[in-house]
């Protein structure tokens, strides 16, 4: 069931952008383009690599003879990325797809001294000449998990195990308290940071924690499925990270936020087989089938069901935005005025909390 959930997401997603990333037939002599992909965690996460690594079979799967995919995981942030990344570039790969926040200065660094060589990389902000940014609007989805975390817990209060302090995970947290507060406006989120993007011990032992303190609703900006399997022992709620997580979690798995790389990966390495690729700097979401939701659990009442999918209805079409003001800072200070809402770039730089978290 777990397979055939992940290809009818894929295949969704494929429907989705099939209109921008149709691909043309070639030459039965082309040397096929040479694609690397760098992982932060391990790609049997069923998280965060996991999701980038369906991306890179999904490339595989429509480009065919066409393109040729390698990849390294377990990668740590640092010294080691620019070691790998460099290794890459010298191993003759045509594109470089760094894919978590701490490869970004790396990257920049080994794309000055490879030219030649296209780089991609996900969730940073800095580009160069040969190299992109890309990423996902998982906010987006952290909304439709607080309005499911408000309607379905008891005790008012959601545990959130979080990663690291950046603008990504700021803003993910702030988006399911905003969107919680929505439906109780006295709603909590006690955050507990790991200071790790996939260590399945500590993201378990903090849930366990979160639960002690009286949260009954688990979510995470983690990339293990401890957290999930944490709330299935201790009888709450969770919600899966990157990927579909149910069959960890039975019971406890409401819906997860999905990550669906492959079509964006499709297009850039045409762009680089058509020899159109470009830098730039893209930031996709809902309304592009870049991030979707995982099926809700049968378990999951009709009206929270309803709730739910008003919520991506509305990111879809553009009539809702969880950063909308009024919107309060943890001291209970206006931050946002009413009927504003917030630009992207200042989403991107994102530093502060909302009114009900507890970190």
């Amino acid at each position: 069931m777990f397979a055939t959930s992940r290809r009818r997401l894929m295949q969704g997603a494929a429907a989705l952008l099939s209109l921008t990333i149709a691909v043309p037939a070639f030459a039965q002599d082309s040397d096929p383009v040479r694609a690397a992909f760098v992982y932060v965690g391990p790609v049997g996460d069923f998280g965060y690599s996991f999701a980038h690594d369906q991306g890179r079979k999904y490339l595989e799967e429509k480009l065919g003879d066409k393109v040729q995919t390698t990849f390294v995981e377990n990668v740590a942030e640092g010294p080691d990325a620019e070691r790998v990344i460099r290794q890459l570039a010298q191993d003759g790969n045509d594109i470089i797809f760094a894919t978590s926040f701490g490869f970004m200065n790396p990257t920049l660094k080994v794309a000055k001294q490879f030219p030649d060589v296209k780089f991609e990389h996900a969730t940073g902000y800095q580009t160069a000449e040969n190299m992109a940014a890309y990423n996902a609007k998982f906010y987006e989805g952290r909304a439709v998990l607080g309005t499911i975390a408000a309607m379905m817990s008891k005790t008012g209060k959601a545990g959130y195990v979080a990663s690291f302090p950046i603008p990504e995970v700021v803003m993910g947290i702030n988006a399911f308290t905003l969107a919680a507060r929505k439906v109780n406006p006295e709603f909590e989120t006690q955050v507990v940071w790991v200071n790790s993007w996939y260590d399945p011990a500590k993201e378990s032992q903090a849930a366990s924690a979160l639960f002690d303190q009286g949260a009954d609703v688990i979510t995470q900006h983690t990339d293990s499925p401890g957290p999930l399997q944490e709330a299935e022992k201790r009888g709450g709620i969770a919600f899966g990270q990157a990927w579909d997580m149910q069959s960890f979690a039975p019971n406890a798995h409401m819906t997860a936020i999905v990550d669906l790389w492959g079509p964006y990966y499709v297009q850039r390495v045409q762009a680089v087989m058509d020899g159109t690729w470009e830098t730039g700097n893209v930031w996709l979401g809902m309304k592009e089938g870049e991030v979707v939701m995982a099926p809700f659990n049968p378990k999951m009442p009709e009206d929270v069901k309803e709730a739910a999918q008003k919520i991506v209805d509305g990111t879809v079409d553009g009539s809702y935005h969880v950063f909308t003001g009024p919107i309060n800072d943890q001291s209970g200070a206006e931050k946002i005025p009413a009927g504003t809402v917030v630009p992207d770039a200042d989403l991107l730089k994102m530093d502060w909390y909302v009114e009900g978290v507890r970190n």
